[in-house]
């Protein structure tokens, strides 16, 4: 981890941080959460935290969907902590999370299948994955013309 920031698992207080950093991903890369969602799902969320004033630069969410497949999802790092291996990080520590878990096969829905490719993950047909793992698509504003590509990974 960079040394200026910290990995952790997000407390509520980072809830209104995290919300922020989903709505206003310059790059519209994730999906907005509302705060009720947030709040409900905090227990998936790690963030990292910026070790000198303790400001939340990023987060990542590990998602279980079924006894043996959980989504990595909701990463982003503001713009000014990228470059410092910081995604890598949150990525790993959801990983990490769906081992102690003992859930082995993790999927991600990107546009920025490169990342998540360097990490081990290998594209797969979004037509491969259980119906379950669509619900989410219905509220995001690129569908039905969804042009993000389906990744797994088994651990």
């Amino acid at each position: 981890m960079a040394s200026d920031s910290l990995l952790r698992k997000a407390r509520i207080q980072d809830v209104k941080t995290i919300h922020s950093l989903l709505v206003n991903c310059q790059d519209g890369l994730v999906l907005p959460r509302s705060f009720s969602e947030l709040y409900s799902r905090l227990r998936e969320f790690y963030v990292a935290a910026d070790k000198g004033d303790g400001r939340v630069v990023g987060c990542c969410a590990l998602s279980i969907c079924w006894e043996n497949l959980a989504e990595v999802r909701s990463l982003v790092v503001e713009r000014d902590s990228r470059g410092k291996g910081l995604g890598r990080q949150l990525v790993e520590a959801c990983l990490s999370e769906a081992l102690t878990l003992g859930i082995y096969r993790i999927f991600t829905l990107t546009d920025r299948p490169q990342f998540f490719i360097k990490l081990g993950f290998k594209e797969v047909s979004k037509e491969s994955l259980p119906q379950k793992v669509w619900a989410d698509c219905l509220n995001c504003p690129k569908f039905p013309d969804c042009d993000e590509v389906a990744l797994v990974m088994d651990l």
